[in-house]
């Protein structure tokens, strides 16, 4: 009798999880992706301490960071506090984070440009130069970087600080940062100063297909903000949900940092 009833009971569990090497209860679907981004410039570090500045990313937790006007090994008489220091591998440090730079120009004895920092492994990074026309100050770029969040799975996260001189150089810049980025295998975050506002055509137009996950509050200046030139874009829209965003308002440079809670679908 006890044969019989182990047979029935090993029948029932055959017709209910066929895969034996396998538990039935076995849950194959993965908890949605959720990211913070954080984006912030840091005014070359004139108005704060390196460890001021980290300890406010390491409080927000971001999983990425994008940085801009960030100096490596500079000598600026308005900053001495600064002299000969390595913004992105000091901060990688105190965060925690893993960085990565891009240079946009030589200065004061050493490198101004952007920054990365990321909580998971970079498979890949690259510094692409933007255009600079008559009509340009100085060169940008954008620095991306294929991120591996989770095993074999990435995303492309880029740190992007443009011209502030005038529109037409922004759009031209623009346009590059969308051959670049569009192009890229995998969803992309794009995150920086743009020096443009809402309604100017560079972003207006020029970012139309990106879904912006950032608030739409100003961000400059710190004290008394009045314009919004940073912010947060997601691409391609439909793969991505934004969750919150923030405005800090924090006096460690004349910019206030931007983030964005997102899913990624």
């Amino acid at each position: 009798m006890k044969a019989i009833k182990w047979i029935g009971f090993l029948m029932l569990l055959l017709s209910t999880c066929p895969v034996l090497s396998l538990p039935c209860a076995l849950d194959t679907t993965q908890n949605p992706v959720h990211l913070k981004v954080l984006s912030y410039n840091l005014r070359f570090g004139e108005l704060a301490s390196l460890e001021e500045l980290a300890a406010f990313i390491k409080e927000q937790d971001p999983d990425v960071v994008a940085l801009q006007e960030v100096d490596c090994r500079t000598y600026r008489e308005r900053a001495p506090m600064q002299h000969g220091k390595d913004f992105a591998t000091e901060l990688g440090f105190y965060t925690g984070l893993i960085p990565a730079y891009g240079k946009t120009i030589p200065y004061a004895g050493g490198y101004y440009g952007i920054a990365l920092l990321s909580k998971y492994p970079l498979a890949k990074v690259e510094r692409v130069y933007l255009p600079k026309t008559k009509n340009g100050k100085e060169q940008r770029a954008v620095l991306v970087a294929d991120i591996e969040f989770r095993e074999g799975e990435y995303f492309s996260f880029a740190s992007t600080h443009l011209d502030y001189t005038n529109s037409e150089e922004r759009q031209v810049q623009v346009k590059k940062l969308n051959e670049v980025l569009l192009a890229r295998p995998y969803p992309v975050i794009v995150a920086g100063d743009f020096n443009a506002q809402p309604n100017s055509i560079e972003i207006a137009e020029g970012m139309s297909v990106w879904k912006r996950v950032s608030k739409w509050e100003p961000t400059v200046p710190a004290k008394s903000p009045k314009s919004t030139i940073d912010y947060i874009f997601c691409y391609p829209a439909n793969k991505w949900a934004q969750v919150d965003a923030t405005v800090y308002q924090v006096q460690l440079s004349d910019h206030l940092p931007v983030s964005a809670l997102v899913e990624l679908k």
